[in-house]
């Protein structure tokens, strides 16, 4: 199937019946995620069926989270988009990704023998990457955790794209209201003024969760959740604490507390491993890991050095197939460095203007 992801102005009801039902996979606040047969290609896919009616294509093709995956694919570690079918006359909007075996909630829910460290190294590297991947390209998350993580054997992608946001649009952002269990502080504490980083806090609570099988922060309420942080790391300083003084509805009067540390339930965690989760969880933003600087963390030296030799090792086939041939002419080179250099202006334009469907807890991680 064609990666192209735009939207037919004539699109009927006639391209839902080229899929077959097969079963339902999930249910969200906003969308059913079922799985499908392909008439055309004889492939299985997912389908995100949506809840909302839309009234046109432009409406379609304003949602934040079409336009993120368009964006961001194609990507080893992002769910790629295949379709969008829109039924114009029936209202209903589909889209059809690729069909993953599974989340990570559904691969450690109810699990005993622990991961092994390379397999848990393995996926995190992956998640990193895919956070890297967004962030560089304007986009942060929001809603990183368990169930939107997809895995098949042993290849993982971010996935629900459905609550992200542009880093270059303005703060305060709307309410954030998702899944409270993998809230950075920032966003526990302000009215809306959070960055990208939250996505990093959001990924060590994740790989905390795939280690012990349990929640990092299981707060039952917003201030249990502060309360549940501050048991672990410890009361901020009062410095870090002015930062988030935005807000109006916290009381910022918290009993000090030094820290137990992370919990004790990690199993096959080495040393280096402790030292990336402890650099996700930041308690400061300014402080928190950046997801570029996770990848080059000393707990992934074999990975980053893996990739780095397949780059090395891609640039110099490069270099072999091209030797010989007639070189561009500058005025070419130009030209080209012109166009992406318009692409990336006009991508910065377009990420200032997403617009936000309204955000729930979604299932599935599609």
């Amino acid at each position: 199937m064609s990666t192209q992801t735009s939207v037919c102005a004539e699109t009927t009801g006639k391209k839902v019946r080229e899929y077959k039902l097969v079963g339902k996979i999930g249910e969200g606040t906003f969308s059913d995620v079922l799985k499908t047969l392909s008439l055309r290609d004889g492939k299985y896919y997912a389908c995100k069926h949506m809840k909302q009616h839309f009234e046109s294509i432009e409406q379609v093709n304003n949602l934040s989270e079409i336009q993120a995956l368009r964006r961001l694919s194609p990507h080893p570690n992002i769910l790629m988009l295949h379709e969008v079918v829109f039924d114009k006359k029936a209202g209903s909007l589909s889209l059809i990704c690729e069909l993953m075996d599974m989340n990570i909630y559904e691969l450690i829910k109810g699990r005993r023998k622990p991961l092994p460290e390379k397999k848990i190294k393995n996926y995190m590297y992956q998640l990193c990457k895919s956070l890297d991947h967004i962030h560089r390209n304007g986009i942060f998350h929001r809603d990183v955790k368990p169930e939107n993580i997809l895995i098949k054997q042993n290849t993982l992608k971010l996935g629900d794209f459905g609550s992200c946001r542009s880093i270059y649009s303005k703060q305060p952002y709307t309410e954030y209201i998702s899944t409270r269990w993998y809230r950075a502080p920032e966003c526990l504490l302000t009215d809306g003024y959070y960055s990208y980083k939250i996505d990093m806090w959001s990924a060590g609570c994740v790989f905390y969760e795939i280690t012990s099988f349990q929640p990092l922060f299981p707060g039952s309420n917003e201030l249990d959740q502060i309360s549940k942080i501050h048991d672990v790391i410890g009361t901020p300083a009062k410095k870090t604490l002015n930062k988030f003084k935005q807000s109006t509805v916290m009381n910022f009067d918290f009993p000090f507390k030094k820290g137990t540390g992370i919990p004790p339930l990690v199993h096959n965690l080495s040393p280096k491993g402790f030292s990336l989760l402890y650099a996700m969880i930041k308690y400061d933003p300014d402080e928190r890991i950046a997801a570029h600087q996770a990848l080059q963390h000393p707990y992934f030296q074999e990975f980053w050095a893996a990739d780095t030799q397949a780059l090395a090792t891609h640039r110099v086939r490069l270099l072999e197939n091209t030797a010989g041939q007639v070189p561009l002419h500058s005025r070419q080179v130009s030209k080209e460095s012109q166009k992406q250099s318009e692409k990336q202006k006009a991508r910065k334009s377009s990420l200032k203007h997403f617009h936000l469907p309204a955000i729930g807890r979604r299932g599935g991680g599609y």
